[in-house]
């Protein structure tokens, strides 16, 4: 062997090392870095293009479009039960998670909903949309205070999430909390100034607050003559109670 070769042998090799190490590093990089590496991006868009579930949760995303709700939930659930190994490299598996709880929620199963979104946070617990998306559910089940948690729960992730304050809004404005119901949507208002969801949610809820102060001010002044009354009857009419008969004393015998 020609020694004097040996550095340029070494130096090829290190070259070849340090072109292929992030490639071989991709498990603690995104799939983005991947695809952004010089010569890989080629082979990695070919790879993605043959991935089952990547395939499928295309396939379910058109559907969904569609407005085909059943089908997008089945493609979606094919999803989850094929290899998503290189489907979780990207945000598409979240996005099969909050694709398919939408549909459940058109289609009305909120209660399957709930249990999809459920799956979705034990891999991603901080997703405010899956909170929002459960929030929705619980409100359409009756569970509002529950569902306020949830909608808490999304904006303390996203503290611009202007669909989670509306959905909050609505739920208080229905329980009658006007003016929780107003902080919420002003909320909305400042997140996104030119959403009409959030104007008519501040607008209603306003007027229901305007229209709630009078009855409950009438309300309290009942309470207090009728309280005032209760107090002048008893003081005026009530039957003294009658002292307790005295007792006889025994008379002592003569002996």
């Amino acid at each position: 062997m020609d020694f004097r070769k040996f550095p340029t042998i070494l130096a090829v090799f290190l070259l070849t090392v340090l072109i292929i190490h992030p490639v071989l590093s991709a498990d603690n990089t995104t799939l983005t870095d991947i695809l952004s590496a010089p010569g890989v991006a080629n082979v990695t868009s070919n790879i993605l293009e043959n991935d089952t579930a990547t395939i499928l949760y295309n396939s379910g995303v058109n559907l969904l479009d569609k407005g085909d709700y059943e089908n997008a939930i089945e493609r979606f659930d094919q999803v989850i039960a094929s290899n998503t190994t290189l489907i979780k490299k990207t945000d598409a598996f979240l996005y099969t998670f909050q694709n398919k709880a939408y549909a459940q929620i058109q289609l009305g199963n909120f209660t399957d909903a709930i249990a999809t979104v459920d799956a979705g946070l034990t891999l991603y617990p901080n997703d405010a949309i899956l909170w929002n998306n459960r929030g929705y559910a619980l409100s359409r089940l009756g569970k509002t205070q529950d569902a306020l948690t949830a909608f808490d729960k999304s904006v303390s992730f996203d503290r611009n999430y202007t669909t989670a304050y509306i959905n909050r809004g609505d739920v208080l404005r229905q329980m009658g909390r006007y003016s929780d119901a107003v902080a919420a949507y002003t909320r909305a208002n400042e997140t996104d100034p030119f959403n009409i969801a959030a104007a008519d949610g501040l607008a209603a809820a306003k007027k229901g607050e305007s229209q709630s102060f009078p009855t409950m001010t009438v309300l309290i002044v009942i309470v207090i003559i009728a309280a005032a009354g209760a107090v002048i009857w008893y003081v005026r009419f009530r039957k003294p109670a009658e002292p307790a008969p005295k007792e006889k004393k025994a008379k002592s015998r003569k002996k």
